[in-house]
């Protein structure tokens, strides 16, 4: 009986031990945002973020799905709408967006966000 006292007492000391030597790494805790919005605009970020990911099909030379996002004008009808954000948020009752390719990562689809929270200007 002794034997089994002393069998738990040694495996209770060694999981209090394990335990108490964990730590959290900070960078994981609170990682650091490297996502900068502090000046979206239509002419630098986001034309440029619709140029690379959505003109392969929805330039005025290709407009799949006779949508059409080239130009200023003809993507603020889809902002207006809601249809944009919710295709490239891949949000429910929306068509995905990019087609067959990977969701855009996060930060850029906040850049998209920041510029329509803040008027969708054409700046």
């Amino acid at each position: 009986m002794m034997k089994y006292v002393k069998l738990l007492s040694v495996l209770s000391l060694f999981v209090f031990l394990n335990a108490a030597c964990y730590y959290d790494v900070e960078e994981e805790l609170y990682p650091v945002n490297t996502c900068d919005t502090t000046s979206v605009t239509y002419a630098v970020t986001v034309q440029n973020i619709i140029q690379e990911n959505c003109y392969v099909c929805h330039s005025a030379a290709s407009q799949q799905g006779g949508v059409i996002l080239e130009g200023y004008t003809a993507l603020k009808g889809y902002v207006d709408s809601g249809q944009l954000l919710g295709a490239i948020k891949q949000n429910s009752g929306f068509s995905p967006m990019p087609q067959g390719q990977p969701k855009l990562d996060d930060c850029t689809i906040l850049k998209v966000e920041t510029w329509i929270t803040g008027g969708a200007l054409d700046n």
